[in-house]
């Protein structure tokens, strides 16, 4: 008989080789002929607190609704839920060619207040031919949330256990039973909505919207996750898909078949992209306060960090978690480079006595977390909400056994020694234990064929979707053009003036670029 070690170690191997993944459950696309009719969307004045969110210049032009859509689209006649919208009108309704739809990613972005942003990302010919519309997906901020606390209280006593970056016993044991008792939350406290929040409820509410502003089609952009969502789309409802553009791709068929080696090819991704900021300060000399050996000078920072945290000269103590979670988000955003390395070049100062430091450093901005527009937590109801989990563990299957995480994140460690261990203390444990163990979601196929093709942008050293997963995003759809551009960050629209006109053409004029165009962005890092 095998051994339940021998068994263990087996399994732990598949596990950590993206060999073993869950059961997916596959939903056929439903015909184009099966919508129900969609009532349209109520438009109304925004509330101030909404209006808060977008630049002062956008306030008076946008409006807001609340939209019904069924908690289970196979009831369509059973409970809803409501969907908060706002739409900032293109200036001349007499030109308008209709809606585009935002989706910033996450999952769990709240993509409500991107209505109110399009110039950040659109060209004022885009601005000018559509209604802008964002909305905060199901579960998420001002739409009906996915709670799985009831009180700030009962979350800060699980949250306050767990660890960025768990790497002692005493911390992986705490993260371990502290995950456990957050998603025993979420089966006691979220409801229904738990059960329904699939990327494929997201898409086929995205569907009810565009019927219910009187648009045919689709228009749709989606950055990050939202690339799934503009994928699971095109597939649905191919007829119905218009132009749809999508900006730092994930690889769908990767993502919904094997979580696990989605995850650890994303942690791969994060390497490949600290490797080119690294590369980049010693190409740039004296601009970049790192350089002179950037590499060894991190991994030697990284590693003794590990082991006992830094207190920098003004009192700022950095442990471990701190300083992975800063690199890790500052990798989202290149106008950062340039203060991340000075502060990289501080630790490595306290760590190497007489080494010279910059006084005039400039100020390190917040590190970007992967989660967009979360409401705060504030003294007594519970204000936040879980959609991040609520879908990820929907969409990505994993292995139910969150026991092997130590084993895992000790094999990722090895081949991704800066982000392996973090990114194997998020989905791949939680997930594993999420209280939806085989639930409903749109697991393929990825190749139906639209009328347009989709527009797929990928960034060469894009941290949190690496280029690979557009490459992949491109070959696995119908019906797509893939365009790259040069850059560091995560997503590119509004940043690189080439794919920004490539993208408004085909857009307004449905003129998709050519194939394999390579772009570069408008600022390069440490400029």
């Amino acid at each position: 008989m095998t051994s339940s070690k021998a068994v263990r170690a087996a399994l732990t191997a598949a596990l950590a080789l993206g060999l073993v993944a869950a059961p997916a459950s596959a939903a056929a696309a439903e015909p184009e002929a099966a919508q129900s009719q969609a009532a349209p969307i109520a438009w109304g004045k925004c509330a101030e607190d909404v209006l808060a969110l977008i630049p002062v210049a956008e306030r008076p032009k946008v409006s807001c609704a609340n939209h019904p859509v069924p908690l289970d689209h196979s009831r369509a006649n059973g409970a809803k839920i409501d969907i908060a919208l706002m739409k900032r009108p293109a200036p001349d309704q007499s030109k308008k060619i209709g809606s585009l739809f935002i989706n910033p990613g996450g999952p769990g972005g709240a993509g409500l207040r991107y209505a109110g942003f399009g110039a950040n990302f659109f060209t004022p010919e885009v601005m000018e031919r559509f209604d802008l519309i964002g909305f905060d997906p199901r579960g998420v901020g001002r739409s009906t949330p996915l709670r799985c606390f009831k009180t700030s209280e009962e979350a800060d006593a699980v949250f306050n256990r767990m660890y960025d970056v768990p790497v002692s016993k005493q911390e992986i044991d705490s993260h371990m039973t502290a995950t456990k008792d957050y998603t025993r939350a979420c089966a006691q406290n979220a409801g229904p909505l738990l059960k329904h929040m699939a990327t494929e409820d997201v898409a086929r509410d995205l569907d009810l919207f565009r019927a219910g502003v009187g648009d045919k089609e689709l228009t749709y952009v989606g950055f990050s996750y939202g690339t799934l969502l503009g994928a699971t789309y095109a597939n649905l409802f191919p007829q119905r898909s218009r132009a749809i553009v999508i900006d730092g791709n994930v690889d769908p068929k990767l993502r919904t078949h094997n979580g696990t080696q989605y995850d650890r090819e994303r942690a791969q991704g994060f390497e490949i992209a600290l490797d080119g900021f690294l590369k980049r300060c010693d190409a740039v000399g004296p601009k970049c306060a790192l350089s002179g050996g950037a590499r060894k000078k991190f991994d030697a920072l990284r590693e003794a960090v590990k082991v006992k945290p830094v207190t920098l000269p003004n009192g700022t103590v950095v442990k471990y978690g701190d300083l992975i979670g800063r690199v890790a988000g500052n990798l989202y955003q290149p106008a950062t480079f340039t203060a991340l390395a000075a502060w990289l070049q501080s630790i490595h100062a306290v760590l190497n006595p007489g080494v010279m430091v910059a006084q005039d450093a400039p100020e390190l901005a917040p590190a970007h977390n992967g989660r967009l527009d979360f409401l705060p937590l504030e003294d007594g109801p519970y204000l936040a909400d879980d959609s991040y989990y609520g879908v990820n563990c929907t969409d990505k299957p994993f292995v139910r056994a969150p026991q092997l995480f130590p084993f895992v994140a000790k094999r990722w460690e090895r081949e991704s020694p800066t982000f392996g261990r973090s990114q194997a203390a998020s989905d791949l444990l939680t997930c594993a234990s999420w209280p939806v163990p085989f639930p409903d979601r749109y697991s393929g196929p990825w190749n139906r064929k639209t009328k347009n093709p989709v527009v797929v942008v990928g960034n060469y050293y894009d941290p949190a979707t690496q280029y690979e997963f557009a490459r992949r995003m491109a070959r696995q759809l119908g019906n797509a053009r893939l365009i790259s551009v040069d850059a560091f960050g995560h997503c590119i629209l509004g940043k690189a003036a080439g794919a920004d006109a490539a993208v408004t053409r085909y857009l307004v004029d449905l003129k998709a670029p050519d194939n394999g165009q390579v772009f570069h962005p408008n600022v390069q890092p440490f400029a």
